[in-house]
């Protein structure tokens, strides 16, 4: 049976295992990161995770809130950014930039569907034009020595499945890696991941890795993303979200072929840092802001707790949602 955690290495860098963490618009930022990396919490963590999406306009006008999503430090290594645009130049430059900041890895954004993406031709836009996909990469690869990869959807439509053409494209432009996502543009995030465009993907590939994503949520939906699929490696974006400990699940249940089980206590230890962090980072307003989006994410992890929700997303000041987090017992939590 194939081997389905492993090290690989693209580039000259090595990676720890071929399970990546996707990059999540207002989900995968510094705090989120941070809690990744704390050694209290995790031993395991991805081969491979990435900065929320950058335009690649807004970051050679140097815009700071731009900048300020690319913000890591060093326990973040191996970490990657990811481009969002459809002018090659831009994109060229933005990748020299991300390159000086001290990135180990560039992901070009074929796939984002939300319409004040697509409007400009980039994102999941630039389905309908696989060649122009072909040569933003070969730029990029031109433009730094760093790994190129491209994340798409299976195709615009369900008229248009184009994944193994782009995966061939993005092969013959230099890039090293692709992931697929195994829904259409048209789809959004509706319906199931479909399989058969990313293992015909991979049929297509002789050099570049094909990562697969779409519905990846816990070892039984991973298993069957591989077995179906064949990938290389795997992408995992929602199923990251209140579960931040998931590659490390995932690598217990390969490995050992046993669930690893998160017990409650856990998932508020985890919770816990992960709202420490935020409180570090943000202001607090917007730490409030994103207290009440993460908590909900943790909530669907444990027993129903009104109290405790009601707290969340009714407090203004963060250091009492802290308070009541750190309580251990009832009537507070249901640890």
């Amino acid at each position: 049976m194939k081997r389905l955690i492993a090290p690989f290495v693209v580039r000259g860098k090595a990676f720890a295992n071929n399970i990546f963490y996707a990059p999540l618009a207002g989900c995968s930022d510094y705090p989120f990161r941070k809690v990744i990396v704390d050694p209290r919490l995790s031993h395991t963590r991805p081969g491979l995770f990435f900065c929320e999406m950058v335009k690649a306009d807004a970051l050679i006008r140097d815009e700071p809130t731009t900048y300020r999503l690319l913000d890591y430090d060093h326990s973040m290594h191996p970490i990657g950014a990811q481009i969002c645009g459809s002018n090659p130049d831009y994109i060229c430059e933005a990748a020299r930039r991300i390159e000086d900041l001290g990135f180990d890895w560039i992901d070009l954004n074929c796939g984002c569907p939300v319409d004040k993406i697509t409007k400009d031709g980039s994102g999941s836009a630039l389905l309908q034009k696989p060649e122009k996909i072909g040569e933003i990469l070969q730029k990029m690869v031109r433009a730094t020595d760093l790994p190129i990869s491209v994340k798409i959807r299976s195709g615009w439509d369900d008229d248009s499945i184009n994944a193994p053409l782009i995966t061939t494209i993005a092969e013959q432009a230099g890039a090293s890696l692709i992931t697929i996502h195994g829904r259409t543009r048209e789809q959004g995030y509706k319906g199931k991941a479909a399989f058969s465009p990313i293992r015909e993907a991979k049929k297509k590939a002789k050099t570049i890795y094909v990562f697969a994503n779409g519905d990846i949520f816990d070892p039984l939906s991973a298993e069957k993303m591989w077995e179906e699929t064949n990938a290389d490696g795997i992408l995992i974006a929602r199923g990251t979200m209140g579960r931040p400990w998931i590659a490390e699940e995932l690598v217990a249940y390969f490995q050992r072929r046993k669930k690893k089980e998160i017990s409650p206590e856990e998932v508020r230890q985890w919770w816990l840092a992960h709202f420490e962090e935020i409180f570090r980072y943000q202001p607090d307003k917007k730490a409030c802001l994103d207290m009440r989006r993460v908590g909900s994410w943790f909530l669907k992890q444990l027993p129903p707790h009104p109290r405790l929700k009601e707290v969340i997303m009714k407090e203004k000041d963060p250091r009492k949602i802290l308070a009541l987090l750190r309580e251990e017992g009832p009537p507070a939590l249901p640890f």
